[in-house]
């Protein structure tokens, strides 16, 4: 799921460079936002997989990450 993320995030910056490059900064604007907002769920879905993989390593081995 992550990698759907950082293609929307790539072609959403595509089309807020050609949006800026034709004067449209509205569209620009709105593009490069929607953009950061694809990127940072990349990031989270990313972060969540690897919670996931913690956690399920902790129920294996039975540590409880204290001392």
């Amino acid at each position: 799921m992550d990698r759907v993320f950082q293609i929307v995030a790539v072609m959403l910056a595509g089309i807020a460079a050609y949006f800026l490059w034709a004067g449209n900064t509205d569209g620009a604007f709105v593009s490069a936002v929607l953009g950061c907002v694809s990127f940072f769920l990349s990031v989270r879905s990313q972060v969540k997989e690897r919670n996931k993989a913690r956690e399920a390593e902790t129920a294996v081995t039975g540590d409880d990450g204290g001392s």
